[in-house]
């Protein structure tokens, strides 16, 4: 129990920071970055066929109900069909609607001596921000069973908020929901997670043609492996505490090991035309949020050349 309290206190103590460092961030960007983005929305979501009737929407397609909207939403007479609920998606709404989930379990508070912030604070930034430009750039952007998706201008708020008073256990990935064909999904994680319920994650999100980032956020610490002597580690997440004897005979197993599980989780990705990247929180967070953002803004065909070069950048 103490131990869920102190991540309990961390957690608040990142997300009231990132709060302010996040807005600055959003800030500092070029407005013309904003002027792209809003260009090229216009003409992707353009070849999607978008209808306008007056005030009304034409119908897009039906959602399973997300936790936490509204109930007003269900569309009961559909929903009637078998055991889930479902909420009737204009096509305006799905093609507008990009999910970001920033990992907040125990294994992101980590921090080494060489870390601008912890896993924690850097993914809650970049989210952040990223959800201020993006609703900035006419997006509405929500969070996997913890918000619906929001064009509002103080949706900064909205996620704090959202994050301060959930109750819910720290998952490291997001629930499984079906999101519409034409939103954006964004994860940013450790991916310290086992290879199969990465897959699964993956297999649910793009199931209905979404298409998704993932960024692996990590420590320098955990890229290179700097210990040495006789160190204890502890595994944030209740599996229990190992012992190295000398450390820094691991470091080169360790080092292998790192890089073929982010080889597995590139090779699931790209298996579906889906991004991966790397972020070490010894870099600065506006590097990654430039990258995702012109990532975002970008023809996805073009993109997908040079994903590898960016991603370890980032």
């Amino acid at each position: 129990m103490a131990a869920e309290t102190s991540h309990e206190n961390r957690e608040i103590v990142a997300i009231r920071r990132a709060d302010g460092e996040s807005r600055t961030l959003a800030a500092s960007l070029p407005r013309l970055v904003l002027d792209a983005r809003r260009i090229a929305a216009n003409v992707i979501h353009g070849l999607h066929g978008r209808r306008r009737a007056g005030a009304g929407e034409s119908f897009w397609q039906y959602r399973r109900f997300v936790s936490g909207e509204p109930s007003q939403n269900v569309d009961w007479r559909r929903s009637a069909r078998d055991d889930h609920l479902y909420v009737r998606e204009q096509e305006w709404e799905a093609a507008h609607t990009i999910w970001l989930w920033p990992d907040r379990s125990p294994s992101m508070a980590f921090a080494s001596k060489g870390a601008r912030d912890s896993k924690l604070e850097r993914g809650l930034i970049v989210t952040f921000a990223l959800a201020e430009l993006l609703v900035s750039g006419g997006e509405r952007v929500g969070i996997p069973g913890l918000m619906t998706p929001t064009a509002s201008r103080n949706v900064i708020d909205k996620m704090a908020q959202a994050m301060l008073h959930d109750d819910a256990v720290r998952a490291s990935l997001p629930p499984s929901f079906v999101p519409s064909a034409l939103a954006e999904i964004v994860v940013l994680s450790d991916f310290w997670s086992p290879m199969n319920e990465i897959r699964t994650m993956l297999a649910g999100l793009s199931a209905s043609g979404a298409h998704g980032t993932l960024i692996q956020v990590v420590d320098p610490a955990e890229e290179t492996f700097p210990y040495a002597g006789r160190v204890e580690f502890v595994e944030p997440e209740g599996f229990g505490v190992i012992t190295a004897g000398r450390a820094e005979s691991w470091a080169s197993d360790y080092v292998a090991r790192v890089a073929l599980h982010r080889d597995e989780i590139r090779s699931e990705t790209d298996k579906l035309d889906w991004l991966f990247s790397t972020h070490t929180t010894s870099r600065s967070a506006a590097e990654l949020l430039l990258f995702l953002h012109s990532g975002m803004m970008a023809a996805k065909g073009s993109l997908r050349g040079s994903t590898v070069k960016a991603g370890r950048s980032a």
